[in-house]
């Protein structure tokens, strides 16, 4: 593997001072390239609503969102696969990951697990992916053997397949059936990808799952209908989404959602609908989930 070629290995000349800087001109100094990070995504918007739609159509089928990757690329991959469950109240297995190193690698470093094809081609197969499938490896040099050999694997089974990488004309890429390639240009920290690429790649993993789950229903405008209200937070925000939606009082809101078991989407269903709650959950069981859908039945 030859890195020296890559844009986010090369030094940045702007940054060549950096152990000499003030605190004040580093923070600056990353902010500025920080920036860039916003202006590759741009650029790759078009391949990310690609990847949005192929997300939204598998998921549609009753399929999985599944990332891949290692090292900063894994962890952002865990991170919104993670988060995923309490945002939308999906099941954890429709968004899933996978990482070089398993779980230890999410607080350790095992760098070496990044250099085994066999192992990415093992992690993957455990999943057992298949045509309802997505697949998003995330390599910041789209060099990463672990990864391609996943994304392999599961083109192999069918799978549909993405690429999330911060440098052009890469192996990842080519075996991707979707290139998002965000160009941040050289780190601030020579080589330290956890920086402009990472922020790029937890960019795109934003759109890419929040935009499947907004078109699936799981959420009504910009409001996270299906948010599990777990704990005194989550319940006052629960709370103010059936205000907003339903247009009714707190005490109305709070004692519809204590009727409805403490499930947002059935509370606001009863409400906006004007129905029973065994007639809100017949619906939302219809209409898949899909508050909106549910309510205009």
């Amino acid at each position: 593997m030859v890195l020296s070629g890559l844009e986010t290995e090369r030094q940045n000349r702007a940054s060549s001072d950096l152990d000499k800087s003030s605190a004040l001109e580093i923070a600056t100094l990353m902010n500025r390239e920080d920036a860039k990070a916003l202006r590759a995504v741009r650029e790759a918007l078009p391949e990310i609503a690609k990847a949005i739609d192929v997300a939204y159509n598998c998921l549609a089928k009753g399929g999985r969102l599944i990332y891949v990757g290692s090292g900063t690329s894994g962890r952002i991959g865990a991170l919104d696969a993670s988060e995923c469950a309490p945002t939308f109240g999906i099941d954890p297995s429709i968004v899933q990951y996978v990482m070089a190193g398993g779980e230890r690698a999410l607080a350790n470093a095992t760098e070496a697990s990044e250099d085994s094809s066999q192992l990415g081609r093992s992690d993957m197969a455990a999943r057992k992916p298949g045509k309802r499938d997505v697949v998003v490896g995330l390599a910041a040099s789209g060099r990463t053997p672990y990864t391609i050999a996943a994304l392999k694997y599961a083109a192999k089974k069918g799978a549909t397949t993405v690429a999330v990488i911060c440098n052009r004309d890469s192996e990842l890429a080519r075996v991707a059936q979707i290139a998002i390639e965000a160009e941040v240009g050289p780190e601030v920290l020579t080589g330290s990808t956890r920086l402009k690429a990472g922020t790029a790649q937890k960019l795109i993993c934003n759109m890419i799952s929040t935009g499947a789950m907004a078109r699936l229903g799981y959420v009504y405008g910009n409001l996270m209908v299906h948010l599990r209200l777990n704990n005194e937070k989550l319940i006052e925000r629960g709370i103010s989404i059936v205000q907003r939606i339903a247009k009714v009082n707190r005490v109305v809101a709070l004692a519809t959602l204590k009727t409805a078991n403490m499930k947002l989407p059935v509370a606001l269903v009863m409400l906006c609908a004007k129905v029973s709650k065994t007639e809100a959950v017949r619906r939302l069981r219809r209409a898949q989930g899909s508050v909106r859908k549910a309510i205009e039945a």
